[in-house]
């Protein structure tokens, strides 16, 4: 996948967000689907650190709900998120304990498909410095862009 397929891919230090926008050829209702399912997050994840929502996650997130997920990141661990924006086949986001939110965006397109963006916001991070010091914005970068490909490929092939 070259650059120019992604509508945008940016770190934003000033606002403290990394924003990364592509086209998926599906529906917003069939993409915040996957999104609003902690199941389908494994699916998608371009960092390969998801693996899978703890059993008591619910099977359809709203707004509050809080869900565990399987991660392993060299070690396997548990992390606990809670959805803090929610507009039905429009915008979702979540956060844990570090404060950063992973929000997505979708618009649909008049010429087909929807626009996703996916944005690593770390405006109420408790550990700027530590995110610097790990490298994590460059990462977080190339993880969501591997996301959004993941997730296109993956309605592409239906």
């Amino acid at each position: 996948m070259s650059n120019a397929d992604f509508l945008e891919s940016t770190i934003d230090s000033r606002n403290e967000v990394i924003r990364v926008s592509l086209v998926v050829p599906a529906s917003p209702n069939q993409i915040f689907d996957l999104l609003a399912s902690p199941a389908g997050h494994a699916i998608i994840d371009g960092s390969g650190n998801v693996k899978a929502p703890q059993s008591n996650a619910p099977d359809r997130l709203s707004l509050g709900a809080k869900f565990g997920m399987d991660m392993k990141m060299g070690v396997p661990y548990k992390i606990t998120n809670e959805v803090v924006e929610f507009e039905e086949n429009s915008r979702i986001a979540w956060r844990h304990f570090g404060g950063h939110i992973w929000r997505y965006i979708l618009e649909p397109q008049a010429t087909g498909g929807t626009k996703v963006t996916e944005e690593f916001d770390w405006k109420h991070n408790k550990s700027k410095l530590m995110l610097k010091l790990v490298g994590a914005f460059g990462k977080n970068q190339k993880s969501i862009e591997k996301t959004l490909v993941r997730m296109r490929d993956h309605f592409a092939a239906k």
